[in-house]
């Protein structure tokens, strides 16, 4: 049985140990903001935040996530959280919106770890892949979220 903790609820969880973090939390948990794109951790549309990290889900296992905490876009609530998901519906940096929990979950620890990124820092933190090409809008968004509050 594995003890793991996403958005801040604890699970006692008993399930295949390798079964992928991407898959436990859209089967067993009803959380579907992560999505399956690409399977082998390149397109980024499954990302979440593994102790504040950016991780890809479908390249981690339940057992790999015990004993830690793990964040999706449903649980991405706190201040910056916020910040960065209003700052994604002022700018309409969405067009699909496939990619955007990704997108957001990764601006908010790009946010978190560089609060004034410059537009090189965004474009090599953002790696997400955009199916609409949407990345002068996303850039856009991560500065309206980046700015001091008035």
């Amino acid at each position: 049985m594995a003890s793991i903790k996403i958005n801040g609820v604890g699970y006692a969880v008993r399930t295949d140990p390798q079964k992928p973090l991407l898959w436990f939390l859209r089967e067993d948990l009803g959380l579907n903001g992560a999505k399956y794109g690409c399977g082998i951790g390149l397109c980024g549309t499954c990302t979440v935040l593994l102790d504040g990290e950016p991780v890809k889900s479908c390249q981690v296992t339940v057992e790999e996530i015990t004993g830690k905490e793990v964040t999706t876009i449903e649980g991405l609530d706190d201040e910056l959280g916020q910040k960065v998901k209003a700052a994604w519906i002022e700018t309409e940096a969405s067009q699909c919106g496939f990619c955007q929990p990704g997108q957001v979950l990764t601006a908010a620890h790009l946010l978190r770890t560089t609060p004034q990124p410059t537009d090189t820092q965004i474009d090599e933190s953002m790696t997400t892949l955009c199916r609409c090409g949407a990345y002068q809008r996303i850039r856009a968004a991560v500065h309206a979220a980046a700015k001091p509050e008035e």
